[in-house]
């Protein structure tokens, strides 16, 4: 399996705003924001977000991915790795000579899901997968395309570990460490990797 975002997010999508808010730094009419700073709040909040995704396998902002698969884990019921997903954009079957087919829409459906959205088919099973090939799956995943269509737990945990980049910049004694706060804004939305496709959905209830 491999996961491809299509783009990074945009600069304006990040709250700069709103981390520099948090941090109480000087802004108004009389401090004009240092460039040099903003650039840094910028990236720290690219930092957190991709932790806080990583952690839970929720997507915050909009965008794009590619999920190319060997095979189906489950030709009645494939799993995608993100949620929430926005919707499917397209199928595309690649044989061993690289000849892409793009599926059918009316072949398969999303089945969408809190935490572990399927790809189902429109029939008995998804599209064969040839011998040597793969197959891609464009999606759209995230809440939404502004700061204020995320969930507010999620939010504000990306502001509190982004605020904890800034301000210990170092890391020093605590690398990799997860302050407690934000993991427990973001407890409820972690999930349980599912390698079984259907089956294991069906075991977990």
């Amino acid at each position: 399996m491999m996961l491809n975002e299509d783009a990074a997010l945009p600069s304006g999508a990040l709250p700069v705003a709103l981390l520099r808010d948090h941090l109480r730094l000087g802004s108004g009419f009389d401090v004009a924001p240092d460039a040099a700073e903003e650039t840094a709040l910028a990236g720290y909040l690219r930092a957190a977000i991709a932790t806080i995704e990583a952690r839970t396998g929720k997507i915050l902002l909009t965008r794009r991915f590619n999920l190319r698969l060997e095979d189906w884990l489950d030709p009645e019921a494939q799993p995608l790795p993100l949620a929430p997903i926005a919707r499917v954009e397209a199928v595309e079957v690649v044989d061993a000579e690289g000849q892409v087919r793009v599926v059918e829409a009316g072949r398969y459906r999303l089945l969408p899901d809190a935490h572990r959205p399927l790809l189902v088919p429109q029939g008995a099973f998804l599209p064969n997968v040839p011998a040597g090939g793969h197959v891609t799956i464009r999606f759209q995943a995230g809440f939404g395309e502004s700061w204020d269509k995320i969930p507010a737990d999620l939010a504000q945990a990306v502001l509190l570990l982004a605020a904890r980049c800034y301000e210990d910049r170092s890391f020093e004694g605590s690398a990799g460490a997860m302050p407690f706060g934000v993991s427990a804004l973001i407890e409820r939305w972690r999930s349980v990797r599912l390698l079984g496709g259907r089956r294991a959905l069906r075991r977990r209830g």
